[in-house]
């Protein structure tokens, strides 16, 4: 077997080198390299996989190592010690119990084996259904399986993960990746040739390569792309065709139909033309980028579903969309976002996508549900035909709430001007799909002017608690001096001495005190001007004349 792999990998290399010694006699000498782990069972001299092997050279020139076969595994009669291996097929380790030690920890993989079950089936870079493809191995083919390890699952069209696991495997010519094994026959080897499927025959197909590495989306996600309409729940859907290359299961997912088709292999049956063995499935290239799938429905009539390969990744032009009606939108919210009809009322937006509308009561029933509660969010994923393209600078539908929890969609036509907005409803016959097509027969035109906001300056004012003149504000330009009035001291007798001569109280109070009548009028002794506020002194309500 290893002396088959080395002429595997000489023509591979392009060496055209004759080993003329494939076994070594016994009195060679050579120094002693290291110590290795034999990766790949020999079959001449029959030496298991996972065996510890003293290595003495390493050819880079032949691509092989030369190490001493062990004592049990010589033959009675020969005087044979040593003998080649391909370079990829033992792992240099170092010393005698490094080597003893990897071996121990590659004996539970170390005869195990897998018989591919699937033609095509690829190894890939990492463990992952996603990752480059290294190789495309044969139905048939055998690989030594050297590690289990973690990776992605492949996912099937139903969003369950498949069941299997993921191997870092190494092929007879020594090229190493990772595997998942659903579609791999794991077996022990305890001995005998290893029987390998190899057509020398087989040429390289690299338009298969190209196609079975590429995304195949439903035509209409092209025609989306190309008139720059996206329909964001539709490619959210994510619509394909997967050939199923880890598999071994085709899948037509489309909204119409949606299809299995298990297979052994995949034939080609013609230019650009492949056939999946073991189903009633084909495909062929029509460019490029154009894929057509063909299949026989349950009446046994031929189907064909065109299919693109998309020049961005779905998901990318999900986001690239979402993007740009964030865009339109703020557009519309900085222009505002208060706008305010005469007839129509007042409608505001948020800038989480809300909107609110009051006064819209001209509206009911023809434009706006009787149900509408004013309130709801904007949807900017509405396009102008060509008819009215020219007219307008976009549209959006308004998605009411309505009483209990459901929403209606009300399309509109907009234009921002300097001053407002002008907006035209678009009734559902006008609409195709997510384009308004046409105008109405009697459009209904709302002209909205944007509503100014004046912000009032804030003052920090002093604590209550806190003495003014403790707390000078920043702007002193927000106050007023309030101008100073000297109110004039009244020195007023107290109630029991009323004047400053004593023989003037003690005169009956109801004779006559003085020769003027006015003079004998009350005094309002509870009057006390000391007492007034600043605030008093600046009304009207106290006039003083002295």
């Amino acid at each position: 077997m290893l002396s088959g792999v080395m002429a595997l990998l000489l023509k591979k290399t392009g060496l055209f080198v004759i080993l003329a010694i494939t076994l070594i006699p016994l009195n060679s000498c050579s120094k002693l390299l290291g110590w290795g782990v034999l990766l790949w069972a020999s079959e001449e001299p029959a030496i298991p996989s996972g065996t510890v092997l003293p290595v003495y050279i390493k050819s880079n020139l032949n691509k092989t190592w030369v190490a001493g076969i062990p004592e049990q595994y010589r033959g009675a009669e020969s005087d044979i010690d040593k003998f080649e291996i391909p370079l990829p097929l033992l792992e240099l380790v170092g010393s005698r119990a490094a080597a003893e030690k990897r071996a121990d920890e590659f004996a539970g993989m170390a005869r195990i084996y897998a018989e591919t079950l699937q033609d095509g089936l690829p190894i890939r870079q990492s463990p992952d259904n996603v990752a480059r493809r290294v190789y495309r191995l044969k139905m048939g083919e055998i690989v030594k399986p050297l590690a289990k390890v973690e990776g992605q699952a492949p996912i099937s069209a139903t969003g369950e993960s498949l069941d299997g696991e993921w191997y870092q495997v190494m092929t007879e010519d020594g090229t190493t990746g990772y595997c998942f094994s659903l579609r791999l026959r794991l077996f022990e080897h305890t001995g005998g040739p290893l029987s390998v499927a190899r057509n020398e025959n087989d040429e390289e197909d690299p338009d298969l390569d190209r196609l079975l590495l590429r995304t195949w989306s439903p035509e209409s996600y092209s025609i989306m792309v190309n008139s720059k309409r996206i329909d964001v729940e539709e490619l959210a859907k994510h619509w394909e065709f997967m050939p199923g290359i880890d598999t071994g299961i085709a899948h037509i997912y489309l909204p119409h139909v949606d299809k299995r088709f298990s297979y052994t292999g995949i034939r080609a049956e013609g230019a650009r033309t492949w056939r999946f063995e073991g189903s009633r499935l084909r495909i062929s290239l029509r460019s490029d980028t154009t894929l057509a799938v063909q299949y026989y429905d349950e009446g046994g009539a031929l189907k064909t579903e065109l299919f693109v390969a998309l020049a961005s990744d779905v998901d990318d032009l999900i986001m690239q969309e979402l993007a740009r009606r964030d865009e339109l939108f703020y557009n519309l919210y900085n222009t505002g976002p208060i706008f305010s009809s005469t007839n129509y009322g007042r409608l505001s937006f948020s800038e989480d996508g809300r909107f609110m509308w009051s006064g819209y009561r001209l509206l009911v029933p023809q434009v706006i549900s009787a149900l509408a509660l004013g309130t709801g969010t904007i949807d900017m994923g509405i396009f102008l035909g060509s008819a009215v393209s020219s007219l307008y600078d976009g549209a959006f539908a308004f998605n009411f709430e309505e009483t209990g929890d459901r929403t209606r969609a009300v399309y509109f036509m907009y234009t921002l001007e300097s001053q407002g907005m002008r907006i035209e409803y678009v009734p559902p016959s006008s609409m195709d799909g997510l384009v308004v097509a046409r105008r109405a027969s009697s459009p209904t035109v709302i002209y909205f002017f944007k509503t100014v906001t004046l912000e009032q300056p804030s003052i920090d004012l002093p604590p209550s608690d806190m003495p003014y003149e403790q707390t000078p504000p920043a702007d002193t330009s927000l106050f007023y001096e309030l101008p100073s009035i000297d109110v004039p001291s009244l020195d007023l007798p107290a109630p029991e001495q009323r004047f400053d001569e004593p023989w003037l109280d003690e005169l009956p109070l109801d004779e006559p005190r003085f020769n003027e009548p006015w003079l004998d009028e009350p005094v309002p002794f509870d009057f006390n001007p000391r007492a007034l506020t600043p605030e008093d002194t600046l009304s009207n309500d106290f006039l003083f004349d002295f």
